[in-house]
């Protein structure tokens, strides 16, 4: 009675199992069929990364014009109104306006009167200014900078989608591996039921096989599991709705040996790149600290209209004792720096400190970029052998079971043999599977060795 309990519930499982792969089919053939060069554009077009360095750019743009407009006139308006309600005594002697020869007579007189308003416009140019001219060259690499960085992040993200999306491809082989083999063990379980009805084959044979079969299903729900994941981190690096169902073509899982030529010149390449620029900026850094030692010009103008009288002057007139005269004037600003206590000095050598950091960088990147060329194309080689062995392997496999199967079918095999022999397969094949994954991801690295991660997308 518990082998056929045990029985039925497999029968209910192998139906649940039969029926999800349809359901699967069905979601996948109405999920958006994405290639890896879908996958890249819409990445670029989409991912927040992508987005950000975009704007990143966008804004040196504004920052330029920030810079630029120190060297343009600044024009201002100001006005004020101010109220008196006690006005300053001042001490005066009022004999001497009297003439010369007068006693004195020190009298308070207050000064000024209870309202007074002004209004006027100033003008100041930038004649000379060091820190200005600086500040537009720096400004300028800023935006070249923010450009390479742009290209990098891109690099960046095509990089993780690249590498998310052969990783997703992995998981549905072996997911697709599981199924094949819950296919054929199924069948086998079947022939062993009929000929344990008959007697021909031994109880133990059927539940052995039964027990797999719970294995084999438990394993096919890890990968179910595990491709879910994986696609959501695909999704993610994408910049795409993580509910949007996704179709991955097996035709983008292939074997296209690389050219391995000498090692690319690393002054190319995108990180490369924006490390030189990082040291542009830098010595504009260090020359707009020194510009501190140089003097400044400059020249002002202004034009001022002032109203006073015991009442507001808004409105007044010459009656109602409130009386307006305009007056100007014209500047010209000289500042010229003597001593600022060794501080321009001490910022000076922490600018140059920087720029040795950052040309200590630029070696170790070099370094690195070179490291990671001459190891992609030792693992390109290294996988390019294992997926020959692995893939002759698989056949070997294919031949022992099917020999196996053959043997036992007859007697002349145990079932231990055969379930050997079916994981043999199933491991051969994962294996293959994995070469792959290890060749692509490999692919991967040689590519943005050479600086043409962007041919993915093309």
């Amino acid at each position: 009675m518990k082998t056929l309990s045990s029985l039925t519930k497999l029968k209910a499982l192998t139906f649940i199992f039969v029926a999800s792969l349809f359901i699967s089919e069905s979601v996948q053939a109405q999920g958006q069929t994405l290639t890896l060069k879908d996958a890249i554009k819409y990445a670029l077009e989409n991912k927040a990364d992508a987005k950000k360095a975009k704007l990143d750019v966008e804004n040196s743009n504004y920052q330029i014009e920030e810079v630029r407009s120190r060297a343009l006139p600044q024009i201002s308006a100001n006005g004020n109104m101010t109220y008196n309600p006690v006005l300053q005594l001042n001490a005066l002697d009022v004999g001497a306006f009297a003439g010369p020869g007068n006693p004195s007579d020190i009298q308070l007189v207050a000064l000024g009167q209870k309202w007074s308003t002004t209004a006027g416009v100033t003008l100041t140019q930038n004649i000379f200014d060091q820190a200005v001219f600086i500040g537009l060259k720096a400004a300028k690499t800023t935006r070249e900078f923010y450009q390479i960085n742009q290209q990098l992040t891109e690099e960046q993200v095509i990089e993780n989608v690249a590498n998310n999306y052969y990783q997703v491809f992995v998981q549905r082989q072996k997911l697709t591996v599981v199924d094949s083999n819950y296919v054929n063990t199924s069948k086998v379980r079947d022939i062993i039921k009929g000929q344990f009805d008959n007697g021909l084959a031994k109880k133990i044979d059927l539940d052995r096989l039964t027990v797999n079969l719970y294995n084999i299903n438990t394993q096919r729900q890890q990968l179910i599991n595990a491709v879910q994941l994986q696609e959501n981190a695909l999704k993610f690096y994408m910049g795409m709705p993580i509910e949007t169902p996704i179709v991955i073509p097996n035709t983008e899982f292939e074997v296209t040996p690389q050219v391995l030529s000498e090692a690319p010149n690393t002054a190319t390449r995108t990180e490369y790149l924006a490390l030189e620029k990082q040291e542009q900026l830098l010595s504009y850094q260090k020359k707009s600290v020194i510009a501190g030692y140089y003097p400044t010009l400059s020249v002002s103008g202004s034009y001022n209209y002032i109203g006073q009288g015991p009442e507001m002057p808004i409105g007044g007139k010459p009656s109602d004792g409130v009386y307006w005269s305009d007056y100007s004037a014209i500047g010209l600003n000289l500042n010229i720096p003597i001593f600022t206590g060794f501080g321009t000095r001490a910022k000076v050598r922490q600018a140059d400190v920087e720029l040795r950091r950052i040309k200590e960088d630029m070696i170790d990147t070099k370094l690195s970029l070179d490291l990671a060329y001459e190891n992609a194309k030792t693992q390109i080689n290294n996988s390019l052998i294992t997926i020959k062995n692995q893939g002759e392997n698989v056949q070997l496999a294919q031949e022992v079971l099917d020999n196996t199967k053959n043997n036992y079918y007859n007697g002349l095999a145990p079932l231990t043999d055969l379930l050997d022999a079916e994981n043999s397969h199933v491991e051969a094949q994962n294996n293959y599977t994995s070469a792959l994954l290890d060749y692509k991801l490999a692919e991967v690295q040689l590519i943005k060795a050479k600086g043409e991660l962007r041919t993915l997308s093309n």
